[in-house]
């Protein structure tokens, strides 16, 4: 099985590339965020404040959570049998995602989840540790990154496209904020793996980051 991990902070295009990509090689997509996502999406629907970890953690085994691939090939995320994968976006589950995620119980009950579907397929799995910590060991290792207002112009257009407008200000700040929290959390934090390589995508669209990415992965594939 062929792995490829692609960390990078909040809004560099992560997921979307890696959907992309794994179209275009026939991997399976695997999307980490959103199921960090369904864990705080469950606390938040529980009414738990993700800043008390006791409850959370206290939570973990009452959560039945499901990856399933549909006939669009998009990673729906089924949470105690239900579809989610909308609910998860909502922009209030951005702060749940990342206060949850900082809890090295919540990560070590998602751990080994992640580590079978990278034992069972061809894998792209995105986030913020794959590189470092869910899969140390994968093929290629790719960090993505862009200036944090190119982030938030992204993310901004993504919420005027789903219907959930938010202030372009407002986006930079949560942007900035979780960047903050991603980089200085103790358990995972944001970094790049030594054996990555940086990819810079702020000058780049999406097509232009696709090309880059694809060419970068079909020459270490071929190396």
């Amino acid at each position: 099985m062929i792995s490829i991990a692609i960390d990078g902070p909040s809004g560099a295009g992560k997921s979307t590339l890696a959907k992309r990509l794994a179209k275009e090689l026939g991997f399976l997509y695997v999307d980490t965020g959103a199921i960090y996502r369904t864990i705080g999406y469950y606390i938040y629907t529980a009414g738990i404040s993700p800043d008390d970890q006791r409850a959370v953690v206290a939570a973990l085994p009452e959560i039945h959570l499901e990856l399933r691939y549909g006939e669009d090939g998009l990673q729906h995320m089924l949470l105690g049998g239900q579809d989610v994968t909308r609910e998860i976006r909502l922009p209030e589950i951005s702060r749940y995602a990342s206060k949850v995620s900082a809890y090295p119980e919540v990560r070590a009950f998602l751990l080994e989840m992640q580590r079978q579907l990278a034992r069972t397929h061809n894998v792209i799995m995105d986030g913020r540790d794959i590189g470092t910590v869910v899969l140390p060991d994968a093929d290629i290792k790719i960090f993505l990154t862009a200036s944090a207002e190119a982030r938030a112009k992204r993310r901004w257009k993504e919420l005027e496209e789903r219907g959930t407008p938010a202030p372009l200000e407002q986006v930079l700040r949560e942007i900035q904020e979780r960047d903050d929290h991603d980089i200085h959390r103790q358990t995972a934090p944001l970094r790049q793996a030594e054996d990555a390589v940086l990819v810079d995508t702020t000058e780049l669209d999406f097509q232009g980051g696709v090309e880059v990415l694809l060419d970068l992965i079909q020459k270490r594939m071929g190396a």
